[in-house]
């Protein structure tokens, strides 16, 4: 399988190119230069494995949540892609490729969404697949949903946004905490590669992102 992944929902550009089971990678701290560097970035991962647009078995891209701006990049640079090659295209959740990256097998992935709010999920890994509990929504830090047991691994930018109130709710349910870690092509690419080959990619006009906030211009005591 060849699968060209990127993800521009946080401040970081991410892009990957997954080919027969080899992982290559390109990665920068954009701020708001996503639509500026994702292409030069997934040209460069093409031209460097020596394959072209065509030549892919699909184009993977964080779908969401996230930065509006962000997910709207990524979707219409997928689609743009994927339309001009004639490739299947597949959006993958941002807290789904956090729980990936955290390496636990029970995870609460959580972002921060700003205004006072946090986008969050809870995955649990059974065999090779990932269950999701609950979310992926939107709410306060402080009503998140609870969750069962303990070993669990707190990971995303809402644990260092929000640290206090959800190591509040959680308590001792929480094993380890990564607030380091961000959605990431890297793990876009893994999740796709099995639904892309099960044939679950879809055309390059059904994209969509997945933006669960949907009233982002209201101010906080507005909404």
């Amino acid at each position: 399988m060849r699968i060209l992944a990127f993800d521009t929902s946080t401040e970081y550009c991410t892009a990957a190119l997954l080919m027969d089971g080899d992982l290559t990678y390109r990665e920068v701290h954009a701020g708001q230069t996503h639509s500026q560097l994702l292409l030069p970035m997934c040209q460069d991962l093409l031209a460097g494995a020596g394959v072209s647009l065509a030549q892919l078995d699909g184009i993977a891209f964080g779908a969401g949540p996230g930065s509006f701006t962000g997910l709207r990049i990524a979707c219409a640079v997928a689609q743009g892609l994927a339309f001009g090659a004639d490739v299947p295209v597949l959006g993958v959740g941002t807290l789904l490729a956090l729980a990936e990256a955290s390496g636990a097998a029970r995870v609460i992935a959580c972002l921060d969404a700003r205004m006072g709010e946090v986008y969050h999920a809870v995955y649990r890994r059974e065999a090779s697949d990932w269950i999701a509990e609950s979310g992926p929504l939107l709410c306060a830090p402080r009503q998140v949903p609870a969750v069962a047991g303990l070993d669990w691994c707190g990971c995303g930018s809402g644990f260092k946004a929000y640290a206090e109130p959800l190591q509040a709710r959680y308590g001792a349910a929480l094993v380890s905490i990564c607030p380091e870690l961000y959605p990431h092509a890297r793990e876009i690419a893994r999740l796709a590669m099995p639904r892309i080959e099960a044939g679950q990619g879809m055309a390059a006009e059904l994209a969509v992102p997945l933006y669960i906030r949907d009233k982002v211009a209201l101010k906080i005591c507005e909404r």
